[in-house]
């Protein structure tokens, strides 16, 4: 019995399935509505291929993707997909379908401060690694957030970024089984953007003659040196706490690394100071985890000492 099977309750006409299992025998049900019930697995039993074949019964409508007979996903466009790699760890990856180039930022949520797993270009028919997750910790997932940029060529109209916020639900990630795109690999998919289109040549030709140049949208290019002092960042500090000062600093700096990774900059310095270390510690792990970054080292020590970070963007 492990979590995501699907279960019914021996005493009772609920069935769900299993989203959390304690110590003690306890097992954690989510039932179709959403609701969870807190049960002894001795009064629960897994439902078979078989039996779950023969008895039917509707499943109720989710948020997650349509998924085609055969776990085929319908229609072109970016998916998030979750292959096992055992029983429990799963690696996820952003899949690109379409015909288009995106821009992709993916990061987990902690209330207001956020860690970015991914931010680089994607092309057609690419995909990358996001991150591993295990499924012992489904509970404990943070929200995860996906923004899509289409990179736009000059004859192509301007389309809007696409932004999901993603806090799965048991009843429905566990449902979303199919052949992931791209990778052509069995696990958990879900479409994060609306389906894509060819472009129509002769239409955008003819927009061209007429003058109808579409103007592209541009990223903000950061300074090439960020000061991640605190009193650089807000007038008044005094009642902030250390966590909060923290979070601001952080929050401060990856969003000027994605800005410079998105609008082309090869490197660009963080100044946080020597202190007692701690911001230089999380940004050195945000960095390390990185796959779009060449490297990064403490800069030299004439300018700024030991309390800058120097970024190499690749």
């Amino acid at each position: 019995m492990n979590i995501g099977d699907k279960v019914r309750i021996l005493h009772g006409n609920e069935s769900g399935v299993i989203s959390k299992i304690s110590s003690g025998g306890m097992v954690e049900i989510e039932i179709e509505d959403g609701f969870r019930i807190p049960v002894h697995r001795r009064e629960v039993v897994v439902v078979s291929a078989v039996e779950k074949q023969y008895f039917g019964g509707a499943q109720a409508p989710s948020q997650t993707p349509s998924v085609l007979d055969g776990g085929t996903v319908s229609g072109e466009g970016v998916f998030l997909g979750y292959i096992p790699l055992n029983d429990k760890d799963h690696s996820i990856y952003i899949c690109n379908d379409s015909v288009r180039t995106y821009f992709v930022l993916v990061a987990d949520l902690f209330g207001e401060n956020c860690k970015t797993l991914l931010a680089n270009k994607i092309g057609p028919n690419g995909s990358m690694k996001v991150g591993e997750k295990s499924i012992a910790d489904f509970e404990e997932w943070p929200m995860l957030l996906v923004q899509l940029f289409p990179i736009h060529e000059k004859i192509e109209k301007q389309l809007p970024s696409i932004e999901r916020r993603i806090k799965f639900k048991a009843s429905s990630f566990f449902k979303s089984k199919g052949k992931i795109p791209v990778l052509g690999k069995n696990g958990y998919v879900f479409k994060l953007s609306e389906n894509t289109k060819e472009i129509n040549v002769q239409e955008l030709n003819a927009e061209l003659n007429e003058g109808k140049m579409v103007e592209q949208p541009t990223f903000k290019k950061p300074p090439r040196e960020i000061d991640l002092h605190i009193e650089k960042l807000v007038e008044d500090h005094s009642k902030m706490s250390n966590s909060e000062m923290l979070r601001l600093q952080l929050k401060t700096f990856e969003t000027n690394l994605n800005q410079a990774i998105a609008s082309g900059m090869d490197e660009i310095t963080f100044v946080h100071g020597i202190g007692n270390g701690v911001l230089r510690k999380e940004i050195h792990k945000i960095l390390s985890q990185m796959g779009n970054i060449k490297y990064f080292q403490d800069s030299q020590k004439d300018r700024f000492g030991y309390g800058a970070t120097l970024v190499r963007i690749s």
